[in-house]
């Protein structure tokens, strides 16, 4: 059965923040399209495997890749105790639905492409969080140089732009480094850590990201890497003129966050990601 998109208007029912005045909370929002519902798991599992493909396609054009590092994950549908996985080895501007290999919660490879290696490290860290966090379809970890280069930095994202209102309270610090992760406890500490959060800073590492769905989690990661980048230059030039960035108010960080950190808000801002990558590869991701 084809999948068909639900219009969703997101809601403005809410009750308002105190200082947000009634005049924003009246203006109309448009109808957005939401994820595909399916009738067939299994004409499920072959869309969401393309939209995984397309991802990597996405993650290798913003130069998120870095030798064979990096992984994005999604929950089978049919078979939602294992996920599909990007293979090792093979770049991320290759990769073809095809491609993609199905890992069990045992770390066994038990479906997929040709090239049938799996990343210790992919195994360890997104296992513990499909099976901690049920809500979690898709997660995403990747070694971007302006992720890597905050985690140097050991604290979290300030709130200093409205792109950052969407992981205002919904982002966590891992703070032990332990190298690679290649064991299965520090893949449950790491998924212990983020709890309910969409997003974490792996200290001396980089960034991990979740969602319900694969943009959603694409989504994240690529903002956040420019949340990044964006409090990187701003700490620095703050300091350099001898004072520090302005933050946003609490009260105007949690009421932004309902307009830009939602689920929906995740999955529909990649929409336009996933359009111009099928455009640029003419579909080839999905071979």
């Amino acid at each position: 059965m084809a999948p068909h998109s639900e219009d969703v208007t997101p809601s403005t029912k809410a009750p308002l923040e105190p200082g947000i005045s009634e005049t924003k909370a009246k203006v109309q929002m448009p109808k957005f399209p939401g994820p595909p519902k399916f009738g067939d798991k299994h004409e499920e599992r072959k869309y969401l495997k393309g939209r995984l493909a397309a991802a990597f396609r996405i993650f290798g054009k913003y130069g998120f890749d870095e030798g064979v590092a990096g992984h994005i994950t999604i929950r089978d549908p049919v078979e939602p105790d294992t996920f599909w996985v990007n293979p090792f080895g093979v770049s991320f501007s290759l990769i073809k639905s095809s491609d993609l290999i199905r890992v069990s919660e045992e770390g066994d490879i038990i479906d997929g492409g040709p090239v049938r290696l799996l990343n210790s490290a992919a195994y360890a860290i997104h296992s513990a969080i499909h099976q901690a966090r049920p809500d979690v379809n898709a997660a995403a970890h990747s070694h971007s140089i302006y992720g890597r280069s905050f985690c140097a930095l050991g604290r979290k994202l300030d709130t200093i732009t409205q792109d950052s209102c969407a992981f205002h309270n919904d982002h966590v610090l891992y703070d032990s480094f332990n190298g690679i992760v290649l064991a299965e406890e520090e893949g449950r500490n790491i998924a212990q850590c983020l709890g309910d959060k969409k997003a974490a800073l792996l200290i001396n590492h980089g960034l991990l990201t979740v969602g319900g769905t694969v943009e959603e989690a694409v989504f994240w990661f690529i903002s956040m890497d420019k949340c990044c980048h964006a409090q990187l230059m701003s700490d620095a030039a703050a300091a350099g003129r001898g004072g520090e960035t302005v933050k946003i108010g609490e009260v105007e960080a949690r009421f932004t966050y309902k307009t830009v950190g939602t689920p929906l808000a995740g999955w529909f801002s990649a929409k336009p990601l996933f359009d111009l990558i099928h455009k640029e590869t003419g579909g080839d991701y999905l071979g």
